[in-house]
C-alpha cells in the first residue's frame, strides 16, 4: 500500500491558489482510477483504491490534509501509523517555488528547503519520504512568496498546469510500481515545460 498525499489548504477560498497544486493533482488521481467516495478520516479528506500497474494493483490511500499546509505533518502520520507504513511507502505532491513553472522533479529524502509543510511533516516521520516537486515558480523576492503561494494561478498558466497534472495522473501506475526515475521521466515526456522567458529563467533553480 501507498500513501499519495496533496499539500494544500482546506476551503474554496484556497483551492486554485499555487500552494494546492498537490492538493489539485491527488485529485485527478482518484477521480482517474475511480478511487471510493471522498470521507473525513486521519484530520483529512481521504479516498481509497487501487491504481493498475503492469504487475498487480497496488492499493492506495489519497490524503488531503485539513490542518492546513503547515501543519501537514500531523495527517500523514496519523495515516502512516495506522496502516503501519514505512516513509518510502508515501509519496508527498507539492508546489515547488524553486523549480521554473512547470517543471516536475521526483526526491526522496533531503532537507525542507523553507517549505513548512514539508518541514511539519519531516518532524512527524522524518525525512525519508517520497517528493513530488511542482514547480510553480518564485516570485523574484522572498517578501513576496508569502501572498504569492496563496494567490492563484494567473490564466496563463492554464496550459501547463493541465498538462502536468495530466502528466502525473497517466504515469501513476509507475509511481505505484516505486519508479521514481521512470515517474519523473514519463511525466516529463507527457508534459515537456514551458520555455522561460529571461527574467524567470534568472529567478528559477532547475
Amino acid at each position: 500500500m501507498i500513501i499519495l498525499a496533496g499539500l494544500g489548504n482546506p476551503g474554496p477560498q484556497y483551492a486554485g491558489n499555487r500552494h494546492n497544486i498537490g492538493a489539485l493533482t491527488v485529485d485527478a488521481i482518484a477521480r482517474q482510477y475511480d478511487f471510493a467516495a471522498e470521507r473525513s478520516r486521519f484530520f483529512s479528506l481521504v479516498r481509497e483504491g487501487r491504481i493498475e500497474t503492469a504487475d498487480e494493483p497496488v492499493r492506495a490511500l489519497i490524503i488531503k490534509p485539513q490542518t492546513f499546509y503547515n501543519e501537514s505533518g500531523r495527517a500523514i502520520a496519523e495515516a502512516m501509523r495506522f496502516f503501519k507504513l514505512a516513509p518510502s511507502a508515501v509519496v508527498v505532491f507539492y508546489d515547488e517555488i524553486d523549480l521554473a513553472p512547470g517543471r516536475f522533479r521526483m526526491k526522496t529524502g533531503g532537507g525542507a528547503a523553507g517549505n513548512n509543510g514539508i518541514r511539519s511533516i519531516a518532524s512527524r516521520i522524518g525525512p525519508d519520504f517520497r517528493r513530488a516537486r511542482i514547480g510553480t515558480g518564485h516570485p523574484g523576492d522572498k517578501d513576496l512568496v508569502h501572498d504569492y503561494v496563496l494567490s492563484d494561478f494567473a490564466k496563463a498558466d492554464r496550459p501547463w498546469l493541465t498538462a502536468l497534472i495530466e502528466a502525473c495522473v497517466r504515469a501513476a501506475p509507475l509511481l505505484a510500481m516505486g519508479e521514481d526515475e521512470r515517474y519523473q521521466a514519463e511525466v516529463l515526456r507527457l508534459a515537456p515545460a514551458p520555455k522561460l522567458d529571461p527574467r524567470a529563467a534568472s529567478r528559477a533553480r532547475d
